[in-house]
């Protein structure tokens, strides 16, 4: 039973050790124009694993915590752009990015 008990916390242990997170901090540009941008970034790359996602109006830099054994760079970005935003990875669909607010529709890159 001893021995029972101590395989029991060991392989707990095992489990924990392999279950870490790998915490990753990243930036990259998101344009966008203004507060309600912000608001529909920020919500857009806050899905499950992200710690925090800050965007920044005036340089539109996007700051991300997120943990990457939960969720990828590439999955970020993508939601990002399924708002409306250009990421270094993905494009807008055109349709998505004509629905934003005038005042959100920023100068798009060819």
């Amino acid at each position: 039973m001893k021995y029972l008990f101590l395989s029991f916390v060991f392989g707990l242990f095992c489990i924990q050790v392999t279950a870490q997170k790998a915490i990753v901090k990243t930036s990259f540009e998101v344009n966008g124009n203004c507060n309600m941008c912000r608001k529909t970034i920020e919500k857009a790359a806050k899905i499950n694993g992200v710690a925090s996602a800050k965007w920044h109006v005036n340089n539109h830099i996007l700051e991300l915590v997120y943990d990457s054994t939960l969720v990828s760079l590439d999955k970020i970005q993508l939601r990002i752009a399924a708002a409306g935003y250009d990421t270094p990875a993905y494009r807008a669909n055109d349709e998505t990015y004509a629905k934003l607010h005038a005042c959100c529709q920023y100068d798009r890159k060819k």
